[in-house]
């Protein structure tokens, strides 16, 4: 038979062989140019800063809490594979700087583990916002993403992160007053603060750049002729500022937290300009410990008029005209976990029936104490089972942490890393 007989297009199986090659290359062309065109799209990386909130300071063991609402059960979904072990995303790379900020970077694949450290460099048992933003954020583009966090504990947005276009630190005359009755001199005084002034703003934008400049280094993948933008910065701070009356004399008041809106916006500009970006979209995570004010039980009175006034001046300069979509406030608020504060309140209790009783019985069995520590006992555990149900005793393992660290509640943080990717996606350029 020849050559040219075989492939005659009268011959059946030539036609047949002919249109089974024809359909194999219509379906792995599309293929093949989503892959070329992905790879041509520059590298999305975002940036997370703040302080303790955004290292994040929920332990792995408050997973299993979010599973108990029917509401969040699908992000622990997300969070973990079938084996409830943490996931770890294929497509989603970090580099996480804390610590003193000299070399304490640590970085790979983003799994759970990122969140506050004691060794910067090792794998934690905490989780930050960065997680479920990771996870979110790579369903949502489906691509490879690069995430930077640098976050420090108790740092202030007024002096730590104080960018340069805010200027120096001012003190006001109460302050100075302060200082002559400790014996301290206003020039000293102001030394001390010109050192602070802006060496964690500093220690951030360095690092971004020090990343940036040899993406490799974390994210091995990465082409450079591919390049890259950076999509989004989120800033999740804001505990130090407000509960700082020395900087803030007149907090709680209308107008009282106003210097800290200010400063926020000479930070979007300035961080755009120093890293070059200036269109990238900014999220400010508005701290929300407690829940919305207007639920505040009696306890929790005297706080409202300070976190109303001061979650205000977070959000102001989403308002601001030159900020007008390019800048988001997210209410973190709204993922408080009310079901778990009221567990805990039922905890509580039980707690303070303990202590009243060890007291009341100190020095069994002398005059002063009456009911032996082993009556006690079984007087507490009779309460415990009257107070707190079985479904209760496990809410309490969603708490790992203080109110101030969201209860260290991963049911909490999870959904505002969730808010986080969810505000900023639509403004990533595809």
């Amino acid at each position: 038979m020849s050559r040219q007989h075989l492939f005659h297009f009268h011959s059946p199986v030539s036609f047949g062989l002919l249109m089974s090659l024809a359909l194999t290359l219509i379906s792995v062309l599309p293929t093949r140019v989503f892959a070329e065109e992905l790879a041509k799209k520059p590298l999305k990386v975002f940036v997370l800063c703040g302080q303790s909130n955004m290292e994040g300071h929920a332990k792995l063991s408050s997973f299993d809490h979010i599973g108990l609402d029917p509401k969040t059960a699908p992000i622990l979904k997300e969070m973990t594979f079938d084996d409830k072990k943490p996931r770890v995303c294929d497509q989603v790379w970090i580099s996480y700087l804390t610590g003193s900020g000299d070399g304490d970077e640590g970085m790979g694949k983003l799994t759970a583990g990122y969140g506050s450290r004691k060794v910067p460099t090792e794998a934690g048992d905490k989780i930050g916002p960065e997680f479920t933003f990771g996870i979110y954020m790579e369903k949502l583009l489906d691509e490879p993403i690069l995430i930077i966090k640098t976050a420090w504990g108790g740092k202030s947005l007024n002096t730590d992160f104080r960018s340069p276009s805010a200027g120096a630190y001012e003190f006001n005359q109460k302050q100075f007053d302060g200082f002559k009755k400790r014996g301290l001199t206003k020039q000293a005084a102001m030394q001390e603060k010109a050192k602070a002034t802006g060496k964690y703003y500093r220690l951030m934008t360095g690092h971004v750049k020090r990343v940036l400049g040899d993406i490799k280094r974390v994210y091995p993948d990465y082409d450079a002729e591919q390049g890259y933008e950076l999509s989004g910065f989120v800033w999740f701070q804001g505990w130090n500022d407000m509960v700082d009356g020395s900087t803030y004399p007149n907090r709680g008041k209308p107008g009282g937290y106003d210097l800290y809106s200010e400063l926020m916006a000479h930070f979007i500009r300035d961080v755009r300009k120093d890293l070059s970006a200036p269109d990238m979209h900014f999220v400010i995570g508005v701290m929300g410990t407690g829940g919305p004010v207007e639920m505040y039980d009696a306890s929790q009175q005297r706080y409202k008029g300070i976190h109303s006034s001061f979650r205000k001046a977070m959000a102001a300069p989403a308002s601001m005209p030159e900020f007008k979509g390019n800048v988001t406030a997210v209410l973190t608020e709204k993922y408080w976990d009310h079901e778990l504060e009221a567990v805990i309140k039922k905890n509580d209790l039980v707690n303070q029936k303990a202590r009243a009783l060890a007291k009341a019985n100190q020095g069994f069995p002398d005059k002063k104490g009456t009911i032996s520590p082993k009556d006690q006992k079984i007087i507490v555990d009779q309460f415990r089972a009257k107070t707190i149900s079985q479904r209760d005793v496990e809410i309490l393992k969603g708490r790992t942490n203080a109110a101030y660290h969201y209860l260290g509640s991963a049911k909490i943080m999870a959904q505002i890393g969730k808010a986080f990717a969810e505000a900023l996606s639509p403004h990533v350029k595809n």
